[in-house]
């Protein structure tokens, strides 16, 4: 059973159709981060308890993501046949992503030295209060580059998809495909059966997505009631220039990508609006991996460049995170008063070159990257990031919208690239004038 695009787009949003008498899914989860924000300023200790809500989503599509990466990854690469186009299509994506993120760090570097968010905060190492950072931190996290190579590699090939790292269920999801693709023909029942197998995990995640809208508010009424609306004021430069950022890379530098696309970023937002919503209630971008993907395809783009494109983006080029990484680096240093030379900030930014992958969209995985990156330049205390502490989860929000825009660009641009996009399809459907089955 071959996904075509519009199956793929059935399947992802069969089991989400909603009711006449419903709103649609992106309806339903404004509303419920609208009823999370004010849960969580009018009753703190209500909105902090909400929080296995958010937890239970979260995992739940965490659960699907070793699936759905492997399987899709597997059958993408399989179903290219030709390993010459499978190295082709994955090399234009990788250096895509190293563009991309070069791009978002230097933004973030220069946005942080333009606005000097950290100049007024005066703070010192001395007076600061880590033990919370401390037990944040407390999970071990490769620095040096050989540690991040040997990283990717599991224990075992089951032990892929039982440590929480994509970057593992990708290295043996592309040996698996590529091994397929070798054998031809006498792989083919196979990877009809791992077809089979996708189709019944979008089925699984178009249930679990029913329950976003509890995701979101958890999610909202918990953040809001544990930091509350004050943390926000604060802080308020930082988060101001961030947000700032982020919406001028992705009307500006993505916005001129689609236009050279003959495609518009607007259009692109609007076609992807539920998507968005999802991604903003839950401040994780993987749980809308599974759905972007079945857009992609019914927007025009090839399967087999999506299935590739998508899964290794979510590891490679994460936009926002990049942009955020070092942006709070710079807010730290002016912060403590740490004065860094070219070269130290030249130090700083090829480090984030290789601590930026593999930050998968999971909640707080910036943060943790972050600290990484301070502790292996160690040019900026990292007891300095506690400063972040109040307002990380509400920059987590505009890290993963950007991360999964950025995804959603890079795989039109590389099916393009590779002659595996339906522009015509593209703008009817971004236009209105066709719409996925």
């Amino acid at each position: 059973m071959n996904l075509t695009p519009e199956e793929a787009e059935r399947v992802t949003e069969g089991a989400t159709r909603k009711s006449k008498w419903l709103p649609s899914l992106y309806i339903q989860v404004l509303i419920a981060v609208a009823i999370g924000v004010i849960i969580g300023w009018r009753r703190p200790e209500m909105g902090i308890a909400m929080e296995p809500l958010a937890d239970g989503f979260v995992k739940l599509i965490k659960m699907l993501i070793g699936p759905i990466v492997f399987l899709t990854v597997v059958v993408g690469i399989a179903g290219m046949k030709d390993l010459k186009k499978v190295g082709r299509v994955g090399g234009k994506a990788i250096l895509w992503f190293e563009l991309m993120t070069t791009v978002a760090l230097l933004i973030g570097l220069g946005m942080a030295h333009l606005f000097t968010p950290g100049s007024n905060v005066h703070a010192s190492v001395n007076g600061l209060d880590t033990s919370i950072l401390d037990k944040q931190l407390s999970g071990s996290r490769p620095h040096g580059f050989a540690e991040h190579i040997l990283a990717i590699i599991p224990d075992s090939f089951v032990g892929a998809f039982t440590s929480g790292n994509v970057l593992q269920v990708l290295l043996v999801a592309t040996l698996t495909g590529t091994a397929l693709a070798g054998l031809g023909e006498r792989a083919a029942g196979f990877v009809k059966i791992l077809e089979q197998f996708a189709a019944g995990v979008f089925g699984i995640v178009g249930i679990v997505m029913r329950l976003a809208p509890i995701g979101a508010f958890g999610a909202m009424a918990h953040t809001i009631g544990k930091y509350g609306l004050g943390t926000l004021g604060s802080l308020a430069k930082l988060m101001a220039t961030f947000y700032g950022t982020a919406l001028l890379f992705v009307f500006v530098i993505l916005g001129a990508v689609l236009r050279t696309q003959g495609l518009s970023i607007f259009k692109l937002l609007a076609y992807l609006r539920e998507e968005l919503a999802i991604v903003l209630g839950t401040s994780s971008s993987e749980s809308a991996l599974p759905r972007l993907m079945g857009k992609l395809e019914g927007l025009g783009c090839a399967p087999s460049v999506v299935r590739l494109v998508v899964p290794t983006g979510y590891s490679f080029n994460l936009d926002g995170t990049s942009i955020y990484l070092t942006m709070a680096a710079l807010f730290v240093a002016q912060a403590l008063g740490v004065h860094l030379t070219f070269g130290e900030e030249v130090k700083l930014l090829l480090v984030l070159l290789l601590t930026s992958k593999g930050a998968a969209g999971v909640t707080g995985s910036g943060f943790v990257t972050l600290a990484a990156t301070l502790s292996a330049t160690g040019s900026i205390p990292v007891a300095g990031l506690s400063l972040l502490l109040g307002i990380d989860r509400f920059m987590s929000e505009a890290r993963a919208l950007t991360n999964i825009i950025g995804n959603a660009v890079a795989t039109i641009v590389v099916a393009r690239w590779e002659g595996e996009l339906d522009l015509e399809r593209a703008r009817a459907v971004l236009d209105g004038r066709h719409r996925p089955p």
